[in-house]
């Protein structure tokens, strides 16, 4: 496995734990989240931990299931399934994930339903 497949898994994991220190360690302090082809939605790392640890107190039982992963390097793209918990909404993801120096400094989602 890549250094960057490592990184996004070890990112994945972290989510899936809901541990926000673990999860945020492979973010660079200046990285931004936004929909593919949009707006930045959260910029910087707090913006980041904000939106999670408010994501993981709204849905203690989330998690999201890797279904496929294309790794090119400097760019990471995840096909994920989320699941919010059992019996709660569910919807597939592509994750794209822009890695420099051993952290991601992007990442943009395009949503879809299951």
């Amino acid at each position: 496995m890549s250094q960057s497949s490592e990184l996004i898994q070890r990112q994945l994991d972290a989510y899936n734990q809901q541990n926000i220190a673990a999860f945020l360690d492979c973010y660079a302090e200046d990285a931004v989240l936004g929909g593919l082809n949009g707006d930045v939605t959260q910029s910087g790392i707090e913006a980041i931990r904000k939106r999670h640890e408010d994501l993981f107190y709204e849905f203690p039982k989330n998690r999201a299931k890797l279904v496929n992963r294309i790794d090119l390097g400097s760019t990471v793209i995840d096909h994920e399934q989320v699941e919010r918990g059992p019996g709660g909404d569910r919807f597939e993801v592509a994750a794209i994930y822009t890695i420099r120096d051993g952290k991601i400094v992007r990442v943009d989602f395009a949503r879809g339903g299951v």
